[in-house]
């Protein structure tokens, strides 16, 4: 077993997950703020070169794990793993943000997609090497596909 804390949390104006943008084409544009813990400023520094975030988070409030699902981008199911569903055996969430400014403790994010007082586990800066000829999204360009035919 391993353990982890929180380094801070998100300020968003998300109070329900039915608020929350989800689906194929759902836009995630509404801005937040990740509060960092004061202990874990130093870690900031130099983070305001980045324009995009990782940010690793806690489903604090998802329910039991569920390894097969219906998203609903598809009405067929899909394994946890093919899926951003929050029923995951290890109730980790990821995030990629964009990086508005730094007022110390605080980062302005903008892509927020999770609940107001969610537990930030991590943040790190967004880098891709994956070209875009080369990238695949499975079952979700299938279902996009679909609906957009």
């Amino acid at each position: 077993m391993f353990t982890m804390r929180p380094i801070g949390v998100i300020k968003s104006p998300y109070a329900d997950t039915a608020q929350i943008p989800k689906g194929s084409g759902a836009q995630h544009t509404a801005e937040g703020v990740l509060e960092i813990l004061p202990e874990f400023v130093p870690g900031l520094t130099d983070i305001e070169g980045f324009s995009h975030l990782f940010v690793i988070w806690v489903f604090d409030r998802a329910g039991k794990c569920e390894l097969i699902g219906h998203p609903p981008t598809d009405d067929r199911p899909h394994g946890v793993f093919a899926t951003r569903s929050s029923r995951r055996p290890n109730p980790i969430g990821l995030t990629v943000v964009r990086l508005l400014d730094r007022d110390g403790t605080r980062l302005r994010v903008c892509g927020v997609d999770m609940l107001d007082g969610t537990p930030i586990l991590d943040i790190k800066p967004y880098l891709s090497g994956v070209p875009e000829d080369e990238l695949c999204r499975g079952w979700l360009a299938e279902a996009e596909a679909r609906i957009a035919g």
